[in-house]
Formats: C-alpha cells, structure tokens, sequence
C-alpha cells in the first residue's frame, strides 16, 4: 500500500475582471476496493458556493457558482488516497467469458447499454478491420486477446503529449499513427466495442516515481485509460499507453462513456473575447 498525495491547480487570467458562469469541476478520486480517498479539500477562488452531487455513474461532482466577477479564477483540488493495487493482478473471469465471442446476459446487456455502442464513424470499416486483426481464431482467450489489443495500440500508436483540448477520432488515430493518452484510450475503448464488448473511459492520475512510464510529466499526471467488463470479474483495467492490465499506479476520478465526459474543469466566462490571457494547470502525485 502507498499514502499519496494528489495537488490539481488550475489557474484562468484575464486581462480585465469577468463574470463565471457555473463549473462543473470533476477532481475527486473514486473509492475502489484498492483505492481509498483518505480527505479531500477543494478551494475555489474568487470565492464562489460549491455544491456536490453524483452524476449517473456515479462520479462525484462538483459544482461552482461565483458572485463577484474577479480578473484570476484559481480551482485548487488537494486528495490524499491510499493505493493499493497489484501490479499483475488475477481475474476470476467467469467460464461463459473466458473465450471469445461470448454474449454478454439479458441483463448485462441492458445495464451496459450505451456502453457497448461506438461513439465514432468508422468509415470503411477501417477501426473494426483493425480489431478483428487481433482476433487468434474461433474461440480464442478472451483476455488473451484483450491484453493483445491493448499492447497493439502502444505497439502501432506512438505516443504524442498533445497540450491542446480535445479527443482525436479513432480513424485519425490510426491514420496518423500517434496520439495523447486519451486518443489511445479511446482507440482501444471504441475497438473493444466493435468486437461486441462493454468498454468505458477512466480518466484520473498516473503515479509514476521511477518516472518510466509513458504519459507522466515527473513523479505523476493526469492520464486516461479504460476498462472492460467481463462477468466474474467485473470491470478490468487497461492501461494501452502503456500496455499494462490493473489499476498499479492508476488513481482514477471518472468513468464516462466518452472521455469528452471528463474534464476536470469545464464552465464559462462572460466578458470581451480578448480576455483570457491564459490558463495553466499544475499536478503532482506524490507519496
């Protein structure tokens, strides 16, 4: 087990004082079985009246309302959690989901829903002929060929840290041959589902002390990775930038079926449109 200490800083400047509208600020770790959110403080400055509220899956949710304009908006988020996820952990992957294809229960099924539904085009069936590439045979391992999958995107995917906002589409990423974190994640999610799988996006921090993993900035980040449910087991962990399986060294805040569903900070400002002058966001992981 690890004590960590998670310190999220974003800071808006403007050149003049504006008025915020609300924002919705998605910065609280999720407990886990071996993630527990020992505290958890949140300042917000201009001053503002934050309320709290779990969204429908059930990620905490913060949200600001400001009174007075002011020319800096600072959201300052400190979490201290206890991490402790194995680094090659075992799946009791239930025997009607140990090969591939297998169906998923009625039940399953509906509660997944959206879950199991691409998000993207995929013109000429470029993202599904990927995937299917991966597939040994009729039947084959299903996690076998899930771990596959996942090494393949780090394999054919270099990685780019890409400052700007925004999600690549599956097909650019494939065409293009290199993406962020959240590109590879959501490659990885939407090839999944093209083979008849419930997948989800998890966004949240990357502990890293030796500093050798792809997609850390120091000892830790933000990152994104994603998860796949199989019965028994429940939702496994992925990490394709990576290519690791389980959540060592992954400290997660949102599941979303779309990593668009999880910026930490997203909200607005009414003032001219020359104001902003900039924003940046610290973040350390440490223990």
């Amino acid at each position: 087990m690890v004590n960590l200490r998670i310190h999220h800083r974003t800071t808006y400047r403007y050149r003049q004082p504006v008025s915020f509208g609300p924002h919705r600020l998605l910065l609280q770790p999720r407990e886990l079985r071996d993630v527990r959110l020992v505290s958890t403080d949140l300042t917000v400055t201009p001053s503002a009246t934050v309320t709290w509220a779990y969204d429908v899956a059930g990620n905490a949710v913060a949200t600001a309302t400001f009174q007075a304009p002011a020319p800096t908006l600072v959201i300052d988020s400190v979490a201290r959690v206890e991490l402790s996820a194995v680094a090659y952990p075992v799946f009791d992957i239930s025997a009607s989901a140990a090969s591939f294809p297998f169906r998923y229960s009625d039940d399953e099924w509906t509660d997944l829903g959206a879950l199991t539904a691409r998000q993207y085009p995929d013109e000429n069936a470029r993202l599904q002929n990927w995937a299917q590439g991966f597939v040994a045979g009729y039947p084959t391992d299903t996690l076998s060929l899930l771990k596959d999958l996942n090494a393949g995107v780090a394999g054919g995917i270099g990685y780019e840290a890409r400052e700007n906002e925004g999600t690549q589409a599956p097909s650019r990423t494939l065409a293009l041959g290199q993406g962020s974190c959240r590109d590879l994640a959501t490659l990885f999610v939407e090839a999944v589902r093209s083979l008849g799988f419930g997948a989800r996006i998890v966004s949240g921090y990357l502990y890293d002390p030796a500093q050798a993993l792809v997609g850390s900035s120091g000892a830790g980040s933000t990152h994104a990775w994603a998860e796949v449910y199989l019965l028994g087991a429940g939702w496994i962990t992925f990490d394709p930038t990576n290519r690791s399986v389980g959540g060592a060294n992954l400290i997660p805040v949102a599941v979303v079926r779309d990593v668009r569903q999880a910026m930490p900070v997203m909200g607005s400002f009414s003032g001219p449109a020359d104001a902003p002058q900039g924003m940046t966001v610290e973040v350390s992981v440490t223990s």
